[in-house]
């Protein structure tokens, strides 16, 4: 869970962690920190993929982003039990309107901050229900302090 080594960086994600169905029952509806954006970094992917479909609930949704509260600026209101394919970006940080991502040219990394930044995943409807499911997190979190 977390950070990945450097043989593992050679992929698209820097972050990335693997949720089944018993992890999320587990958290229930609480936000759970899982990975660090440090301080100047920023995220230009996030993407959700289900490795196994839900069984025993059918209103599971799933945010991620960096307000523990309501941590939607990386996906936002995933309806995960009915997602099928992998999902990206659909956080209020990356929709620019009307439910489309705009990124000309290549990527705008999001959540840019002075201090590292905790980022959260936040599970929503009735998880204790759960009986099967199985989800991976990924990020990309660009780093040019660790250049410093």
């Amino acid at each position: 869970m977390g950070q990945l080594t450097n043989n593992e960086l050679v992929g698209d994600f820097t972050d990335i962690i693997t949720l089944d169905f018993e992890d999320i029952k587990s958290a229930g509806t609480t936000a759970t920190a899982f990975a660090t954006i440090p301080a100047g970094g920023g995220v230009d992917v996030a993407m959700v993929f289900e490795a196994e479909a839900t069984a025993g609930a059918t209103d599971i949704t799933l945010n991620v982003g960096t307000t523990i509260g309501d941590p939607d600026e990386f996906i936002d209101a995933l309806d995960v039990d009915a997602m099928g394919v992998s999902v990206a970006n659909t956080g209020e940080s990356f929709v620019q309107a009307a439910g489309n991502t705009t990124i000309a040219g290549g990527s705008l990394p999001v959540a840019l901050n002075t201090a590292d930044t905790l980022v959260y995943y936040k599970f929503g409807g009735t998880t204790g229900d759960l009986t099967a499911g199985k989800f991976v997190i990924g990020l990309r979190v660009l780093n040019l302090g660790r250049f410093a």
